[in-house]
């Protein structure tokens, strides 16, 4: 096998080996010797003035583009500590990168040192702690990849498969298979994590839902990332697991899968069947959605673009609908039309092909004629991403119900409108619940825990001089769409506050955030408290922050 195979997957003795010896105290020692002799690679430090450094300060939003004083790129857990120890000493913040996805300026606002972690991109099995284990800097398809194709198992993550498992998992990561099976975090056995402790000095914990410093473990269940230390890998075992077979620890996708991709133009939607469609969308959800439904299998994702116009004053653009469903059980294919004919029910538009971008899915028309393909292969195929040349800002919301008719008319209000003619943004309404609501709310840090809807609002655009503009637009859409709330979707009957993986610096500013409930309960709810005493205890000098951290 050779080193980039050695890197991405290893299993039985050489997993033995690259994760290490582990010690009575939970802190795993020798990892950076035992990974350098099998891999021989030495951390990289990578300064300005190095052609690599353009490349290395800035991730997918074109928006945040970092000056730190050095990136430390790292290929073990011992180098971390080093380059962790060797940043304290000196007294310089620190930002951490796994896959570059960050939403916000978290990364590198004020940030002199960056630890890059892409290069923990290992996925193998832990015989000490049997368990499956995944490097922080794994990106989700080469996790899926291995996971499947060596012991026929899944996590339940994201459709982007570029993204980091670092952030993901840690920010409590969904997916289309996740009404399913749940969150990432629902797996989460432990992690391994470089902390700095009162005195200053940088070390590894390796914290589990069964051990010591369970709280640590917790707090990586949802409580996102850059909050409490450098994550190096995380362990995976599903809470029913039992036995030392790695094929048992996660759960089984199906076998195959239905994909399917239906759009409306936007010439043909009144304001009549706009309502209606987003309606009857939430409708369904609001009865599917319990987590012994037998429309489990079956994930939507509804996306409603902006409304545009050409140079000649026609409408242009589509409201699309991308879905995918379990294909493996008897009466599938009876599940997905009963779905899509609920869903579609009195919208007096025609369907048809998607024939545009929508957000970061391209189009996709062969997909307008259902496919029935293999899981790995479908999983790709509905893969989406961003372009890493835009610019872009993010909001999201979780809805307990579907939309109040107030919701649904201030959405299509923003949507329609003449005066912007951006066809790069709109909100994604992505189904939830199901096997994600069989989990208490405290039991991890993701305390939403009873929603059937997730929102991501998203808009993209060129030109850094048109920042304001589209800023503008979208802080005004969103506001109004939760103004009976004070701008943003504080946790009551309808709506369940924010998701910490979308963060959203404005949920912090009272000019935009007008509820008096503050962003810390936006994302976490009651589970704010204990988070903070993790925070305490483990970063007693908060050495990891940034503009949303978890406050000491």
């Amino acid at each position: 096998m050779n080193d980039v195979g050695r890197r991405r997957f290893l299993a039985g003795a050489g997993a033995a080996v690259a994760v290490g010896a582990v010690s009575g105290t939970g802190v795993l020692a020798g990892t950076a010797q035992a990974d350098e002799q099998s891999l021989g690679l030495p951390a990289t430090t990578v300064k300005s003035g190095d052609a690599r450094y353009v490349d290395m300060v800035r991730g997918s939003n074109q928006r945040w583009v970092g000056n730190p004083d050095v990136i430390r790129v790292c290929n073990s857990t011992d180098q971390v500590v080093a380059a962790v120890q060797d940043a304290v000493n000196a007294g310089k913040r620190i930002g951490v990168r796994s896959g570059g996805h960050c939403y916000e300026n978290f990364v590198y606002e004020a940030t002199q040192v960056v630890i890059d972690v892409s290069e923990l991109d290992q996925v193998g099995y832990d015989p000490v702690r049997n368990a499956i284990s995944v490097g922080a800097g794994a990106n989700l398809f080469q996790v899926y990849d291995a996971l499947y194709r060596v012991w026929g198992v899944i996590i339940p993550g994201g459709s982007c498969g570029t993204v980091g498992a670092g952030g993901h998992i840690t920010g409590g990561g969904y997916g289309l298979n996740s009404r399913q099976f749940g969150l990432t975090v629902d797996y989460l056995y432990g992690v391994e994590v470089v902390t700095v402790d009162a005195a200053g000095k940088a070390k590894v914990i390796v914290a589990t839902r069964d051990g010591s410093d369970r709280d640590l473990w917790w707090a990586h269940t949802g409580g996102g990332g850059g909050n409490f230390g450098v994550v190096t890998r995380f362990l995976l075992k599903a809470t029913t697991a039992t036995g030392t077979d790695p094929s048992t620890f996660l759960p089984r996708p199906p076998a195959e899968l239905f994909i399917n991709s239906v759009a409306l133009d936007w010439k043909d939607v009144t304001e009549e069947n706009f309502t209606r469609l987003v309606d009857n969308y939430g409708k369904w959800h609001e009865r599917n959605s319990a987590p012994d439904s037998p429309y489990d299998g079956i994930f939507g994702l509804l996306k409603l673009n902006k409304k545009t116009w050409d140079a000649d004053r026609n409408v242009t653009g589509q409201i699309v609908l991308l879905t995918q469903a379990d294909a493996s059980r008897p009466n599938a294919q009876q599940l997905l039309d009963t779905y899509l004919a609920a869903v579609f029910d009195g919208v007096d538009a025609p369907r048809v092909p998607m024939s545009v971008r929508s957000g970061e899915h391209a189009a996709m028309p062969h997909l307008f004629k259902t496919q029935r393909l293999p899981w790995l292969h479908g999983t790709f195929e509905l893969s989406g991403g961003p372009s890493w040349t835009l610019r872009s800002d993010y909001k999201s919301a979780y809805l307990r119900k579907g939309h109040t008719a107030e919701q649904i008319a201030a959405t299509y209000k923003w949507l329609a409108t003449p005066d912007y003619n951006n066809g790069n943004a709109l909100v994604q309404i992505d189904s939830y619940g199901c096997r994600v609501n069989a989990v208490g709310s405290a039991d991890t840090a993701v305390p939403q825990r009873d929603s059937v809807l997730k929102l991501q609002y998203q808009v993209y655009w060129e030109d850094p001089a048109e920042d304001a503009q589209h800023l503008n637009w979208f802080r005004n859409f969103y506001s109004e769409v939760y103004a009976s709330t004070g701008g943003v979707p504080v946790p009551n009957a309808v709506t369940d506050g924010c998701y910490v993986n979308y963060p959203d610096i404005d949920l912090q500013d009272p000019s935009f955030n007008r509820s008096g409930v503050p962003w810390s309960t936006l994302y976490y709810k009651g589970n704010y408290p204990r988070l903070r005493q993790v925070k305490d205890r483990y970063d007693p000098r908060n050495t990891f922050r940034h503009r949303q951290s978890i406050e000491p």
